[in-house]
């Protein structure tokens, strides 16, 4: 197994309950009664919060649990054959991760904080033993996952032959929608990853994702300061994107 961060390892039980998370509604969607939230709750761990930079988890590493972000926000990441780093997404609170590891039981990329972020572990073998008593869970973990490949497939759309302006374009839109979800500011945040972890998951070169958003901005598209966005002329950028 790859060694992972100290920061990773030490587990402590959530201080907020499931019934109290803000963001229970996002990795917990079905309405499960109080005795089921219960039971779960139980169930719940947390990693003692990562910093920016700390791992999750390593590729390499065994699959113990899924992990559902709590605060903060994770990317991904693989490695390809000729040694480049590769995103494979950008996860914010409410969003879960961990899933790819479930047909191996060893995770296939990394995953790392990309600030200050707080984790709620579920154990997956724990989890399986509610699934019997507990039928609606099952269900919701079904609709997790279904959700989760609906997430690869948009990405998919977002980068499969469009331009440059397009991909940046859906991107941002992406992340307004995941805003909305969380009832956060939809024309107004910040950008948790950088221009460089943007360009890698978009397939794009720095400088052109750079010359990218100084065209959003010279047209009103958006106002940028450093990584606050502001979203100026919505329905500009979706005709962009379409």
């Amino acid at each position: 197994m790859s060694n992972t961060s100290s920061h990773s390892l030490k587990l402590i039980h959530v201080n907020t309950a499931c019934e109290q998370c803000r963001v229970r509604e996002l990795c917990l969607p079905t309405q499960l009664d109080d005795e089921a939230v219960s039971l779960i709750d139980k169930l719940v761990v947390r990693r003692e919060p990562l910093k920016k930079g700390d791992y999750l988890y390593r590729t390499g590493d065994k699959f113990q649990g899924i992990y559902a972000v709590q605060y903060g926000a994770l990317k991904t990441y693989g490695i390809t054959i000729d040694g480049r780093e590769q995103i494979t997404g950008f996860h914010l609170a409410g969003e879960v991760v961990g899933l790819d590891a479930l047909d191996e039981s060893i995770h296939p990329c990394n995953a790392v904080a990309l600030e200050k972020t707080e984790i709620c572990q579920l154990p997956f073998e724990k989890l399986e033993s509610l699934f019997h008593d507990l039928p609606s869970l099952c269900g919701n973990m079904s609709r997790i996952m279904s959700r989760e490949i609906l997430r690869e497939e948009r990405v998919l759309l977002m980068l499969g032959g469009t331009s440059a302006e397009q991909r940046l374009a859906r991107f941002l839109l992406n992340l307004r929608k995941r805003m909305a979800e969380r009832e956060l500011s939809v024309d107004q945040f910040r950008l948790c990853m950088s221009r460089q972890d943007i360009s890698n998951y978009l397939g794009l070169a720095l400088e052109t994702v750079s010359r990218q958003f100084t065209q959003f901005q010279d047209r009103g598209l958006l106002d940028i300061h450093n990584r606050s966005i502001r979203i100026l002329q919505i329905e500009r950028l979706q005709e962009l994107a379409e």
